[in-house]
């Protein structure tokens, strides 16, 4: 098939991948042609898990089922029916759930234009908004494969408290949960304690590599997604996964690979403007959790629009992402990518998945464990028994208190543009803000503010929500990360029912354990902290402007 980008175009079941021929024969030696002679493709299907070293071969035989989990998730159809039936009068759907629970129904319900509220934070006044929001018509989907997040943990006991005040009795209350988990873990003994419905997850699927399983699913079909869709566009995909040619996974991994090996390791992900809402996001912690490791790995960068800064440079590859090509279009929506990835949801789904599992061939590195992702939590964990250390600001400016490193100037715009001037060669910036997804939504604007300064990659994540997935990059993957951790002043704390610390502790523990955990490194970390958050998110973007 002819490409628009050049080259040849791998295509199947009406997904199409262009330009990656391209980013592959710019290689020293063909990645592609390396991966067939080892007959990567067939085996891969094959579920064979010696692929990725003797190391990563016991997680990897475990960890396999997504290659067919669309298949066994038929079995959840009828079940999914009766459900939606059963809770028809609960039309307020909140999925609380982090990481790889939560990511994929988020893009399933805003792609396909359904209501979804989704609950991925230990925000207080975040926790507070969903807790008001008709809870007489509200079922709470809880979701995660250990059953030990401690996320969730705190927001079933909150909900149940609320359904309780609210004046519903033990069983009703049991009656607006439902509960997805691996079979046996200690969010099974949860759901019934409460009474509330459990849906298995399939135990051979890894977190973020469960996008069709009962984590995507569940909370989707009860908002009113017709997810039989989803599976049959995965299947008609399915049986390209063995091939050596018309392999749409194959061609994106051996570039993703061929790009990383050769030196673009950073991969700006550009929503192309033809649907596929939020993919970017999930694509990020699937990419960025599965290969980041051993100092190695793929750091995407999700930008807002093809023309958003952040999206060039010699160690970044372009790839846009949508749902339909019209004939002749130029890939990106105005801006060339290297590689464009267009196609249906389901069939985008199991793409990226193939396509990070063969990454992780490339580079060695086990795709399905994520062993630094336990250090902060540990901290957390730690810092919620002993309090968080009290340290004194730096300086205070306005509504801004800066937490600076040694040699770091006091003022907020020079602390600034210490940090942006002080990225290393192929480094990057990520600012991680422990804030109100909703309420201060505006600080986001700060990522191409700082890109448009910086001229190097600058990535955004949500505190805790990144921890499940770009948390595992920042400490096992290329040690060439600078952070801007972002914090705010809790005006109205929440209890966390049943333990011995409020939301506000629990998120000022996870934002001082990940600090640790970066620094340890040796990793440059700027805290801003926003005593007022509305006065200080105006005056920060008002300060990255003027650098």
């Amino acid at each position: 098939m002819s490409d628009p980008v050049g080259g040849l175009a791998d295509a199947s079941a009406g997904l199409v991948v262009h330009g990656a021929d391209v980013v592959d024969r710019s290689a020293p030696a063909s990645t592609r042609d390396a991966l067939v002679a080892r007959r990567v493709p067939a085996r891969l299907a094959a579920k064979d898990p010696t692929l990725w070293g003797p190391a990563a071969e016991a997680e990897a035989r475990a960890r396999l089922g997504w290659l067919d989990t669309h298949r066994r998730s038929l079995e959840l159809l009828p079940q999914l029916a009766e459900l939606t039936a059963e809770l028809a009068d609960l039309d307020h759907v909140v999925l609380a759930g982090m990481g790889g629970s939560s990511l994929a129904a988020e893009v399933i319900a805003r792609t396909l234009g359904r209501p979804l509220t989704v609950l991925d934070t230990t925000d207080p006044g975040q926790v507070r908004r969903a807790l008001a929001y008709r809870l007489d018509r509200t079922v709470v989907v809880l979701a995660s494969k250990s059953g030990s997040t401690v996320e969730t943990d705190s927001h079933w006991r909150v909900y149940r408290q609320a359904f309780r005040d609210a004046g519903m009795t033990e069983a009703e209350a049991g009656r607006h949960f439902v509960v997805v988990t691996d079979p046996g873990s200690p969010l099974g003994a949860v759901a019934a304690g409460l009474g509330a419905i459990t849906v298995p997850a399939d135990p051979e699927v890894g977190g973020r590599y469960s996008a069709l399983t009962a984590f995507g699913l569940v909370p989707t079909a009860l908002a009113g997604v017709e997810v039989t869709e989803l599976l049959e566009e995965a299947e008609a995909l399915a049986g390209t996964l063995g091939r050596d040619r018309d392999n749409p996974g194959l061609a994106l991994g051996a570039a993703l690979g061929a790009a990383a090996t050769c030196g673009r390791d950073k991969v700006a992900l550009v929503p192309d403007g033809t649907g596929l809402e939020g993919l970017g996001d999930w694509i990020e912690q699937l990419l960025a959790e599965s290969t980041g490791k051993a100092g190695l790995g793929v750091l995407p960068v999700p930008l807002e629009s093809p023309a958003a800064p952040g999206g060039l440079g010699p160690d970044v590859l372009t790839v846009s992402y949508g749902g339909s090509l019209a004939p002749g279009a130029v890939p990106g929506g105005g801006r060339a990518p290297d590689v464009a990835v267009n196609g249906s949801l389901g069939a985008q789904f199991l793409t990226w998945e193939y396509a990070t599992a063969i990454v992780g061939a490339v580079l060695e590195v086990n795709p399905f464990d994520q062993p630094n992702v336990a250090e902060s939590k540990e901290n957390t964990v730690r810092l919620l028994a002993s309090g968080v250390p009290a340290r004194a600001p730096s300086s205070t400016e306005g509504a801004i208190e800066v937490y600076a490193p040694a040699g770091t100037p006091v003022d907020v715009a020079g602390a600034l543009r210490h940090l942006a001037r002080g990225i290393d060669d192929g480094g990057y910036l990520a600012v991680m803000a422990y804030l109100d997804r909703l309420g201060d939504a505006a600080v986001a604007r700060l990522r191409p503010l700082l890109a448009n300064v910086t001229d190097r990659p600058v990535t955004f994540g949500w505190g805790p929500r990144f921890l499940h997935s770009t948390g595992q990059y920042h400490k096992g993957g290329p040690r060439v990360g600078s952070f801007l951790q972002l914090t705010g002043t809790v005006d109205d704390d929440l209890p966390v029912p049943g333990k011995p610390y409020s939301f506000g502790g629990l998120q000022a523990a996870q934002a001082a354990g990940d600090r640790q955990a970066l620094t340890d490194r040796g990793r440059p970390v700027l805290r801003l902290h926003l005593t007022d958050r509305s006065a200080g998110v105006a005056q920060l973007l008002d300060a990255a402007r003027q650098l």
